[in-house]
Order: C-alpha cells, then sequence, then structure tokens
C-alpha cells in the first residue's frame, strides 16, 4: 500500500482502501489452505517462524537499500510490542490451541475478534462507542459463524478443552490489543518498514518457541515435500509481505472494528477454497452461513462513522507518518 496519502495527510483514495479489504478478505482466507499443506511436512511454530522471520527480513532489506532510515531503539521496541501480540500471541497462540479444540471452535472463538476490538475501542483512551448498525452487524457475523461451522462442530461432541478454548479468547484477545495498539506505536517514518520490524520481532519469538516446544528436532530438511515448500513460499510473499503490510496500513486509515471484519469473511473464503481445490463439500449450510456472513461485514462496513470515529479513526498518527508535525496529537498492524 502506497503511504503518499498518509505522508500529506490526506484521506486514501476508496479505490486503494476497497484493495487493501479485498486482500486482507481473500488472501488471509486463503493461507488456511496454505498452512495445512505446509504442515504436512513442517511443524507448526517453526513454520509460521519461517514465515514472518523471512518476510520480515526481504521487506527490511528492501525498504533500507531504498534509503529508509535506521530504526531507534524506541521503535524496535514498539515493533517488539506489536509483533509479540498480533504474531507469536496471536497467530501462535491460534496454532498451539488447535493442538486441543476442534476447528469449528477455534473458527467461532478467533471469529470474536471484531467484538474484541468494538469493546477495546469503547473502554479505551478513545472511548469510541459502537453505534446500533455495527453492534448488529457483530451479532450477525457470530451467527453466521455457528451456522457455518454447525452445533456438532462447536460442541466437539461434548469434550471441549477448556485450556485450548482458553488460549483461542487470549490469542483473540491479544490480537486486538496488538492492533490498536499498532496504531499508537512509535514507529519509523516509513510504515513498511515498521511492518518488516513487526514480522521480524514475531518471528524470533516463534523461532524461540518452536525450540522451546521440541520442534527443532522435527525438522528434516529432505523430508520437506515440494509441495509444503511451495505452500510456505505463498504464505512468506502473499500471507505476509502482501497481506499483513495491507492489514497494517489499514488499521492507520479505516476503525479497527471495521478492518476486523476480515475474520468473518476468512472462514467463507477458506471454505471456498477447500471445495474448489481440496475436494471439500460445499454444503447449503455454508452457503446461508456465507449469506449471513457477507450480510454483517456490510452492516458493519456501511454504518455512519460515530463523531469519536470522525475525528480520530481516518487520522493517521503523526509519529507513524509525518513525524516533524507537532500540531495533531496521535489518535493500532
Amino acid at each position: 500500500m502506497s503511504d503518499t496519502a498518509l505522508a500529506s495527510g490526506a484521506a486514501p483514495s476508496r479505490a486503494r482502501v476497497l484493495t487493501a479489504y479485498a486482500i486482507i478478505y481473500v488472501v488471509w482466507g486463503s493461507t488456511y489452505l496454505g498452512i495445512n499443506i505446509a504442515l504436512e511436512s513442517l511443524p507448526p511454530f517453526l513454520l509460521a517462524a519461517a514465515r514472518f522471520t523471512t518476510a520480515g527480513a526481504l521487506l527490511y532489506i528492501w525498504m533500507r537499500a531504498r534509503g529508509a532510515a535506521r530504526p531507534s531503539l524506541n521503535q524496535w521496541k514498539g515493533a517488539a510490542i506489536v509483533g509479540g501480540l498480533l504474531l507469536f500471541a496471536g497467530n501462535g497462540g491460534v496454532v498451539w490451541a488447535q493442538q486441543y479444540v476442534p476447528s469449528g471452535v477455534a473458527a467461532l472463538l478467533v471469529a470474536t475478534l471484531p467484538l474484541w476490538m468494538a469493546l477495546l475501542e469503547w473502554v479505551g483512551p478513545d472511548r469510541r462507542r459502537p453505534t446500533a448498525q455495527v453492534g448488529l452487524g457483530l451479532a450477525v457475523g457470530l451467527v453466521g459463524i455457528v451456522v457455518l461451522v454447525g452445533p456438532g462442530a462447536l460442541t466437539g461432541q461434548g469434550n471441549v478443552s477448556l485450556v485450548g478454548a482458553g488460549a483461542l479468547i487470549l490469542a483473540s484477545f491479544a490480537w486486538a490489543v496488538g492492533s490498536l495498539y499498532a496504531r499508537r506505536a512509535p514507529v519509523p517514518a516509513t510504515p513498511q518498514l515498521g511492518t518488516a520490524m513487526q514480522m521480524l520481532s514475531g518471528g524470533l519469538m516463534l523461532i524461540v518457541g518452536g525450540v522451546l516446544s521440541g520442534e527443532a528436532s522435527a525438522i528434516h530438511l529432505d523430508a520437506i515435500a515440494t509441495r509444503s515448500a511451495v505452500a510456505l513460499v505463498y504464505l512468506i510473499v502473499f500471507g505476509s509481505l502482501i497481506a499483513f503490510s495491507a492489514y497494517v496500513w489499514l488499521l492507520r486509515v479505516e476503525p479497527p472494528s471495521r478492518v476486523a471484519t476480515y475474520a468473518y469473511v476468512n472462514p467463507v473464503v477458506a471454505v471456498t477454497l477447500g471445495w474448489l481445490f481440496a475436494g471439500e463439500t460445499l454444503t447449503p449450510q455454508t452457503m446461508i452461513a456465507a449469506a449471513i456472513i457477507i450480510g454483517a461485514v456490510v452492516l458493519i462496513v456501511s454504518a455512519r462513522k460515530t463523531p469519536a470515529s470522525r475525528g480520530g479513526a481516518h487520522t493517521p498518527p503523526p509519529s507513524a507518518t509525518t513525524p516533524r508535525r507537532r500540531r495533531r496529537k496521535p489518535v493500532n498492524a
């Protein structure tokens, strides 16, 4: 995403915003299939670590080669907090929890992200109360997720792990906190460099987590299947370099509760791709759920902004994009 509009203080074009939404809706939805393929011969934590450290290193080297200034220690601290919350606690927590809970439970609990976003915006320093239409959209979206996964998947045949469910709730909460903090975090004047730093920080934490959990002994280079390697490359380029960058950019120009609607759309995309490329069944139940979820997104995205959001959510933080301008106070990637 280009940052010219942000640097000048002007609102980004609608086409650019819609493109970013399309990326996080579709590309992140497709990563479920990519992860499943990559996991065929790669352990989960070190798979995520390889994805984010590689993407972060490539983006960091590219931005520095283009003249981006060397980040300060304070900016690295901010990137470490965001990377730790989003990628280590958020992404890593979901991967870990799926060892103990059914995928339906995981999908439902991860889809609570928009609720966490709306709640944190409401009780946070901005006091941005969600409108009635946004609240309705959030509720409808959760109903759509329940319809999508079905009551049988939700119950897990009566054996839902409280530890796994708790980890998913904490992971979603950590992602929401990290997303909101990223709007205020000290970042370089070039936001893409900040994104690279966040991926590097989170990726290094995932490496530590993978080593401590004993995954290092499970890696055998000669046993990595070609399709797993191709899937990893896809996750690095599209899932991280493109989609994660688009997510970080959107959080600086759009209300976080609206950006979080990707959590409703991703399962629909994942199920559709599974039907197209993995031979999974596309049932009437899935199609009904998809219609409900899309309706929820329309409600949230089309909702009128509250006075607080008009004054803050679309105003880029000066610390992130215009470090020399001091007359505006900062108002989350």
